[in-house]
């Protein structure tokens, strides 16, 4: 195991000082792992006597390491070189990083942008197997992505069922279904894990292993990670990173997450669902915010921001006042993180293991595709924009007004979220814009891709505190796909996703901005030109 390792300053410093003494001497870590229900409160005790799988899942999940390998050997054997994992949240984000740090392809196809679907569709169909995830069997989005795949395959002359291999939770509709369908392999999970806890179970290992992650490697890491973890001692680093993450007083309720050597690819995405999800509810909650070591908000100091930045173990680098460094192999900091927000959540006198205000966009998005209303018209169209917007546009006559109109919304205390409703493969390089609006706000900016921020921090913009703007961003496809056996295609179930989710921010008194790109690549080109002006209109009233 790479030693796990962290340094602090300012107002976590000084928290973790305080407080750690008395998380010791509580057994807070021990109870933890001995599965203590009651750490939570009364109210949260029916949700947390199920959901504290995870603390054992590294020795656990050992049991599926020859039956993941088996199954990869035997898919090779067969010709299948490409793994394709159809999953959201919790299904998906762990095996992404997973896959990634390992430097093994995988195919993560999180979304129902019908150009996105169609790429992944069009990508070596012979050699491809599926990976479908999805904890309770009936995620909207996994279901129509399995459908899909499997009336290609079959078109292709290809044995579907042969191609197809199911992770879900025991006695799930899904793996009811799949059993009975013939596929290729069926997975069980801890059904005692949430889906964002998930990443040393089924959910994590099975794609990634059949991907080629060496996964037998990765739990031995991770069981320990858990013997350190499971100390009471103040030189325990899953008490004092839930002390930095939500012990701070007076709250320091942003953290942004900075990359900074680590050599983890894109830990701080899962690490975002994990907190946000877990945390933001009761109007409290920490917003986790993605950004690089030289991201504006690494550097602007503001009283409500902790930095933690994921280092190497070797790394000297001297933390600026009120940051974090931690340094760790994945595993370790993926068991890290998830202790740290259960103890966190403890001193935020939340339940962090239910996600009671993700099921709101669901349900709006479900109800807009039954009825199939007619588009909201536009206040006005400007280019390849169509803009929507509350009274609070103003006289805005112009994307870029109406751009700086949401942000003049932008409370001193608040946050930007960007959500874009399209191929986030395709169109990644907008994802730039957030380092400019953090520039031109001096506040932090999360970005989303739709629909899958809508399984994570999709949580915190609704159950958090009411101080965040939205800027949604959706774009017209010049095809779509229909969705076999289902009323509606995937081009109409993003465009209700979109438009639930908006709704339901409004309902809770949310400023939101819709974009409308009809033309995707004009859109994101004079998108990323209003940015830019404002960010060089900002740069210059600054000199």
């Amino acid at each position: 195991m790479s030693t796990l390792s962290y340094d602090v300053t300012g107002a976590a410093q000084q928290a973790i000082e305080q407080q750690i003494q008395t998380l010791v001497e509580d057994r807070i870590a021990s109870r933890i792992f001995a599965k203590d229900h009651t750490l939570w409160g009364p109210d949260a005790e029916s949700e947390s006597a199920i959901r504290l799988g995870w603390v054992e899942a590294a020795t656990v999940s050992q049991a599926l390491v020859g039956e993941i390998l088996e199954l990869r050997n035997s898919l090779k054997a067969d010709g299948v070189t490409h793994i394709v994992l159809c999953g959201m949240g919790g299904s998906s984000l762990a095996p992404e990083v997973i896959a990634g740090t390992a430097g093994v392809e995988l195919t993560v196809l999180d979304s129902t942008d019908p150009e996105q679907v169609s790429a992944a569709l069009a990508d070596r169909l012979a050699e491809t197997a599926i990976v479908v995830s999805s904890k309770s069997g009936s995620t909207v989005e996994t279901d129509s992505q399995r459908r899909i795949f499997e009336q290609a395959f079959n078109d292709a002359g290809i044995d579907a069922k042969s191609r197809i291999i199911i992770v879900t939770d025991p006695g799930s509709p899904l793996d009811k279904a799949s059993r009975e369908a013939g596929y290729r392999a069926v997975f069980n999970a801890d059904p005692n894990v949430g889906g964002r806890f998930s990443a040393l179970t089924a959910f994590g290992l099975v794609p990634s292993g059949l991907a080629g992650v060496d996964i037998q490697a990765f739990l031995d890491e991770a069981e320990e990670a858990a013997e350190v973890l499971n100390e009471d001692s103040a030189d325990n680093i899953g008490l004092a990173l839930g002390i930095a993450l939500g012990g701070t007083s007076p709250l320091r309720n942003k953290i942004v997450i900075a990359e900074d050597g680590s050599g983890i690819v894109g830990f701080a995405d899962w690490a975002e669902q994990l907190i946000a999800e877990s945390t933001g509810k009761l109007g409290t909650g920490v917003l986790p915010v993605v950004a690089g070591s030289d991201s504006p908000e690494a550097k602007l100091g503001a009283d409500d921001i902790l930095v933690i930045r994921l280092v190497s173990a070797d790394s000297d680098a001297e933390l600026r006042e009120n940051e974090v460094a931690v340094a760790g192999g994945l595993a370790s900091q993926m068991l890290v993180w998830e202790f740290a927000t259960a103890v966190a959540g403890r001193l935020l006198g939340i339940n962090p293991f239910d996600q009671p205000d993700v099921e709101a966009a669901k349900v709006a998005a479900r109800g807009l595709l039954d009825a199939r209303p007619e588009p909201t018209p536009a206040n006005f169209v400007d280019g390849a924009v169509e803009v929507r917007g509350g009274a609070w546009l103003g006289d805005a006559a112009s994307a870029e007004e109406a751009v700086e109109a949401l942000l003049a919304e932008l409370a001193s205390d608040g946050y930007l979220s960007v959500q874009a409703y399209f191929d986030r493969i395709a169109y990644a390089p907008l994802e730039g814009v957030r380092d400019q609006l953090a520039a031109v706000t001096g506040r932090p900016v999360t970005f989303g891709w739709g629909p899958r921020f809508l399984h994570s921090t999709g949580q915190f913009h609704k159950g958090g505190p009411a101080i965040g703007v939205f800027l949604q961003i959706t774009a017209a496809s010049p095809t779509d796909l229909a969705i076999p056996e289902r009323p509606f295609t995937f081009g109409q179930l993003i465009a209700a996703q979109a438009a639930g989710d908006a709704q339901v921010l409004e309902d809770h008194g949310r400023p939101v901005l819709r974009l409308h790109l009809t033309d995707r690549a004009a859109g994101v080109a004079q998108l990323q030109d209003i940015v830019a002006a404002l960010a060089g209109q900002a740069s210059a009233l600054e000199s």
